[in-house]
């Protein structure tokens, strides 16, 4: 993202699989890849700002999961981040809160054997205690680390949208690189890596997961930025637990879409508009995500 709006985003609750007609879902990391876009590997400067994050997410191909499947979700996540002017190792401190809430609708099962339910309710919610944030002149470095706490009302007869069930830590590595002196182009890259504690209910010991989120960017005026935008999110190492419930298989999906991202001076908000769409998945759905996200800085 962009501006001094600019912020890391480390969104509780995405998509593993409903479950194998009613078996126990395969569970992933918390991270939910393609939330973060172009310049998004760039912190805001000192200040409080408050982000709202809307997701709206729909899929109905799962080429490894049941034969008739289709899902709808709109999760909201409103974050309150403090970046502060203290410093550690020459880069300026911060921190986070997220809690998520959304709506599920999801049909899942085989012809004449079909389920269809709903929720609503509130997610898992994610404390990041460590921001670090160095800004160079043609260069943008962030650090940070991340915990989710199992919060929300899990089910293993449901999607795992919301809540997972389960505590999970992740690191994040990322950076922003101005390609030219005026800051017109920009490609960023954002790593993260996730460690999961064991699901209690299912026994699960979900395996680590990667994802690599990337922009590339162009400033059309000082308020507008347009760009490509797209994920690689894949399970590391497999799954421990129970047999034969657990899969040996590593989970795996790649999404490519486009981005918009405007500052309106005289409301001080920065509006970001992305589209990504899902062309390659493993035991995942593939569907499309579009995500409408709101900044205000106090």
């Amino acid at each position: 993202m962009k501006k001094s709006t600019t912020c890391l985003f480390l969104l509780a609750g995405w998509f593993a699989p409903p479950s194998r007609l009613h078996a126990q879902p395969i569970v992933a990391g918390h991270y939910p890849a393609g939330v973060e876009g172009i310049k998004g590997a760039s912190l805001p400067p000192p200040g409080v700002y408050f982000r709202d994050y809307n997701l709206f997410y729909s899929a109905d191909r799962f080429k490894d999961g049941p034969p008739e499947f289709d899902i709808f979700a709109y999760v909201n996540a409103p974050r309150l981040i403090w970046m502060t002017d203290f410093k550690i190792l020459g880069a300026n401190y911060g921190m986070d809160v997220i809690v998520p809430f959304g709506y599920l609708d999801w049909e899942v099962g085989a012809p004449g054997n079909m389920t269809h339910d709903s929720y609503f309710g509130i997610g898992d919610i994610q404390l990041e205690p460590l921001l670090l944030s160095w800004n160079f002149q043609q260069f943008d470095l962030a650090v940070a680390y991340a915990v989710w706490a199992p919060t929300g009302d899990f089910s293993p007869a449901r999607p795992d949208v919301l809540a997972k069930g389960f505590w999970s830590h992740m690191l994040t590595l990322g950076g922003t690189w101005y390609l030219d002196a005026e800051k017109s182009w920009a490609l960023s890259l954002l790593n993260r890596y996730e460690f999961s504690h064991e699901q209690e209910q299912t026994h699960i010991d979900p395996g680590q997961v990667y994802t690599l989120e990337f922009g590339l960017s162009k400033g059309l005026s000082k308020t507008l930025d347009v760009g490509l935008v797209g994920y690689w999110q894949q399970q590391t190492t497999r799954d421990g637990g129970p047999e034969p419930t657990t899969s040996t298989a590593h989970d795996r999906k790649i999404g490519l879409g486009a981005e918009v991202s405007g500052l309106c001076p005289k409301l001080g908000m920065l509006v970001s508009l992305r589209y990504v769409y899902e062309f390659d998945a493993v035991e995942r759905p593939e569907g499309q995500l579009a995500t409408l996200t709101l900044t205000k800085r106090f």
